[in-house]
């Protein structure tokens, strides 16, 4: 899922906020709803990368025990 763009169709929906939290948004001008949008947004990427992460685990500890066994691949042509 990309990032929300302002020209994307939205759906109201009603959420339960902490009442405080609402009232400081409210008294720093805050767009509630997109920055609640915002927070999910970064709460969908965190989840797919951590899900990722796990999903690929395996091949990713057999390439780090390849590369800690056999060296970098093509490592004899790096400058630094």
């Amino acid at each position: 899922m990309n990032a929300p763009t302002r020209g994307s169709p939205r759906r109201a929906t009603n959420v339960s906020l902490d009442q405080s939290l609402v009232e400081a948004a409210r008294e720093l001008d805050i767009n509630l709803s997109r920055a609640c949008e915002q927070g999910l947004a970064r709460e969908i990427k965190a989840t797919r990368e951590a899900r990722w992460l796990e999903e690929n685990a395996e091949a990713i500890a057999s390439w780090n025990d390849y590369v800690r066994k056999n060296g970098l691949p093509l490592a004899k042509y790096r400058r630094f």
